[in-house]
């Protein structure tokens, strides 16, 4: 009896498994699932970054010097070799945890190897000659790194080293950077590395915004240009506009990119990542993805990065902008001084990209709103449970996309929409309206575009969770968001591409 109830299920199970669709047996299975299942840490938080007594603002957000570092390339390869630069003062002993960075059962990091014990001492700081006149770049010329060849067998993603010093007063700082891959992949999500690197003040007031002893010039051409040869400060763009210590050192991946990474990797999608430098100049590579996943605040793209994805779209690349403000500024990268490409970045003076054709709304700066459901027959709102009118509170923002749409994609639907406003609840300046959009593209892909920065804030809240400026409920999540999200990838990845 027992033999055959046991036949009888198995049956059934492997009845049940054959019924699924191939997406979703292929995600049971993949490399994300597997390397999810090792054991995970919440090590990877700092808890030793050492508050000056002049901050938060007029003066904040320099360097720390106690330790801090930085990396030779923003993504790279297993089997390269990475170049680690750390400047500690005074000098003192430290070590380096690499942790990549993901689900595994909800503690956000594994570990993943430990160098130690390793001397540092006080670096100093090269202002080289103005790149182009005006036109400034900061660029560190730090001595003795230290050696990382990356193994085989680490799985793409993003990682941070955490730097932490071995003596009385102990001090934290990261590193960042991404293991990056040439496997096929439903999901190739591109952090927004060229942001992170257009605001980093290090080592004060020092970002693409800033000309001399002139914070927030916004990018004029007497502004300096931004190079990543030098480590990330603590961040600042007025978001988080408090003192934030996670972040010294991680771009601005843990404020609005980590929410992602984390509920991606807990729901076992098969991703793979890269850097905006890699769609810069790998355009080929983009074609291993079903889906494009834009992430978080990604304003700035090179022209090449946006002609990449624009053909990725036209050869059958759905594209998923789960972010806001994106290509919004057209940057180019620069030569560093000794010759390594890709290793700057400055703002293009009036250069413009067409981000309504490629999103189908146009990018914005700071508004704020509730979001509102004006199309709940659409399938991507499919177990939601939203009707026309209900809404998620304050989901727009920090920026925001919306109309002009572009009218050239005819089947353009929108999704969400209603009226922004700045801060403190009242009209902004201009009468604008956010808009979230998608439409089919020529060869049946889609692009959804969700017009807001904080889209993923509200798909989960990893340790760590950095909360937004003014809100109090997007720790605790939307289950709308989730399963709208999950419609929309899924959709995307199942899709039968047009020959």
């Amino acid at each position: 009896m027992k033999k055959t109830a046991f036949l009888i299920l198995s049956i059934l199970l492997v009845t049940a498994w054959s019924q699924l669709p191939v997406w979703s047996q292929q995600r049971q299975k993949n490399i994300i699932v597997t390397e999810n299942e090792k054991p995970g840490t919440t090590d990877w938080i700092l808890t030793k970054v050492v508050r000056h007594a002049d901050e938060p603002y007029d003066k904040g957000w320099h360097r720390r010097t106690e330790i801090e570092g930085y990396v030779s390339h923003m993504s790279i390869k297993a089997g390269d070799s990475l170049k680690i630069y750390v400047s500690t003062d005074p000098p003192a002993y430290y070590k380096i945890d690499i942790f990549r960075m993901g689900y595994y059962g909800g503690k956000g990091g594994r570990l993943v190897k430990t160098l130690t014990p390793l001397k540092g001492l006080p670096q100093g700081i090269t202002q080289l000659t103005p790149v182009d006149g005006e036109h400034h770049i900061m660029e560190c010329n730090w001595k003795e790194p230290v050696s990382l060849k990356i193994p085989e067998d680490w799985v793409s993603g993003v990682y941070l080293g955490k730097l932490s010093i071995w003596r009385h007063h102990d001090a934290e700082a990261y590193i960042i950077f991404i293991v990056r891959d040439d496997r096929k992949a439903d999901l190739i999500l591109q952090c927004s590395d060229l942001t992170w690197e257009a605001y980093n003040r290090w080592p004060q007031w020092r970002s693409m915004y800033d000309a001399p002893n002139e914070p927030w010039r916004s990018r004029r051409p007497e502004s300096y240009s931004a190079g990543f040869d030098r480590p990330y400060a603590i961040y600042w763009n007025g978001y988080p506009a408090s003192f934030e210590p996670l972040t010294n050192g991680s771009g601005e991946f843990l404020m609005t990119e980590f929410p992602l990474v984390f509920w991606l990797e807990k729901e076992g999608y098969d991703v793979t990542y890269i850097s905006q430098v890699d769609t810069h100049t790998d355009g080929p590579g983009l074609l291993r993805g079903k889906v494009f996943v834009d992430v978080g605040h990604d304003e700035y793209w090179t022209r090449q990065e946006y002609d990449n994805v624009l053909k990725a779209r036209d050869a059958g690349v759905s594209l998923a902008f789960l972010s806001g403000n994106s290509v919004s500024g057209e940057v180019e990268l620069l030569t560093s001084t000794d010759g390594r490409p890709n290793r700057g970045v400055r703002c293009i003076p009036g250069g413009q990209l067409d981000e309504v054709e490629l999103m189908g709304a146009r990018s914005y700066g700071v508004g704020m709103a509730d979001w509102i459901c004006v199309a709940p027959d659409h399938w991507a709102f499919e177990g939601t449970g939203m009707k026309k009118g209900d809404y998620v509170p304050q989901l727009v923002g920090w920026e925001f996309h919306g109309p002009p749409l572009a009218e050239n994609h005819k089947d353009l639907v929108v999704l969400a929409e209603g009226p922004v406003t700045n801060y403190y609840g009242q009209p902004s300046r201009r009468e604008r309206t956010y808009a979230t959009t998608i439409y089919t593209a020529e060869k049946g892909n889609y692009v959804f575009n969700a017009g807001t920065c904080w889209w993923n804030k509200v798909l989960s809240a990893p340790p760590g969770y950095i909360n937004p400026p003014f809100i109090d409920h997007f720790k605790e999540g939307d289950e709308r968001i989730r399963r709208m999200t999950k419609n929309v990838l899924d959709r995307m990845i199942s899709v039968e591409i047009k020959k």
